[in-house]
């Protein structure tokens, strides 16, 4: 039996070639890198908050629809999230809802989930912490996505 090799560029096309057909999004400016100590190399707050975005998606993507938000949404969460230097989730506080308890828990739970995130550049830090401020949108279906790295809502 033969046996076949396959290049590094060959794999690197193949996964971007698989990844295009799920309809998944590459963002180049939230893949943001770190650093050997975990420590982003974002440099402004909003390439952090688009890195925390990526990786709340990444790993809650069960629950995370891909594609155009629908035109009425079925629940929109804010939440206020604070990390600390360490890239510890130290506090998480919902500051806007439609009361939707299910959502709301939701939005929660994939912040939890998620944690803990590559630490914030010290440049980044204001007493030792990031606030950062993230909207959950939410589809009929209960799958949501994040403002920060979305695509434009549909129109009705």
């Amino acid at each position: 039996m033969k046996k076949i090799r396959f290049r590094p560029i060959t794999l690197g096309l193949c996964a971007l070639a698989l990844t295009a057909c799920t309809g998944t999004r590459i963002d180049e400016r939230a893949a943001v890198e770190t650093t050997a100590d975990g420590t982003s190399t974002a440099h402004t707050l909003s390439d952090y908050k688009a890195a925390l975005a990526q990786r709340i998606a990444a790993v809650n993507s069960t629950k995370v629809f891909i594609g155009r938000p629908q035109a009425l949404l079925r629940s929109v969460v804010v939440v206020k999230y604070v990390v600390d230097a360490n890239g510890s989730l130290v506090r998480s506080e919902i500051m806007r809802s439609n009361r939707d308890r299910t959502t709301e828990a939701t939005a929660l739970t994939s912040l939890k989930q998620t944690a803990p995130f590559p630490k914030p550049a010290p440049a980044l830090l204001r007493g030792g912490r990031v606030e950062v401020i993230e909207t959950w949108l939410f589809n009929t279906d209960g799958r949501f996505q994040l403002r920060t790295i979305a695509e434009p809502q549909m129109k009705e």
